[in-house]
């Protein structure tokens, strides 16, 4: 199947995006997590990438059986903008800029958190997090 690239304009320039649905394995449950790369310079620039875990919680069926979860064009424009101004420079050729929960533990979109989970299975479990964070919305 072909990923569809979608093009979204923020601060006078064009992106292209896709995003992934992927799960992520917690101590206790599994987690909806969405991989969104962007580009703002052609196929062959600097990408971003950033995996947000989604913050649904309490289904009685499990969160990877009932989540829907999906970044809309303004949490990828927030998501872009943020890694604009933290030093993503995507006019560079080659290469990856990841925003990973470690270098940005504070930086949230409103259904979703940065996880690390996804590259590093060693990372922290999401599963308290994703608890904290249901709780607190």
């Amino acid at each position: 199947m072909r990923t569809r690239l979608r093009r979204l304009r923020t601060g006078g320039r064009e992106f292209v995006w896709k995003a992934d649905i992927r799960h992520v394995r917690g101590e206790r449950d599994c987690h909806r997590c969405i991989r969104v790369r962007a580009w703002g310079a052609g196929k062959n620039s600097r990408a971003l990438q950033a995996d947000l875990l989604s913050k649904s919680w309490g289904s009685p069926w499990g969160a990877c059986a009932t989540d829907g979860a999906y970044p809309e064009p303004g949490d990828v424009r927030s998501l872009i903008e943020y890694a604009l101004a933290h030093g993503w420079a995507p006019d560079v050729v080659g290469g990856t800029h990841f925003l990973t929960e470690r270098a940005h533990p504070a930086f949230e979109l409103p259904g979703f958190l940065l996880t690390d989970r996804l590259r590093v299975p060693t990372a922290p479990d999401p599963t308290d997090r994703v608890i904290r964070a249901a709780e607190a919305d």
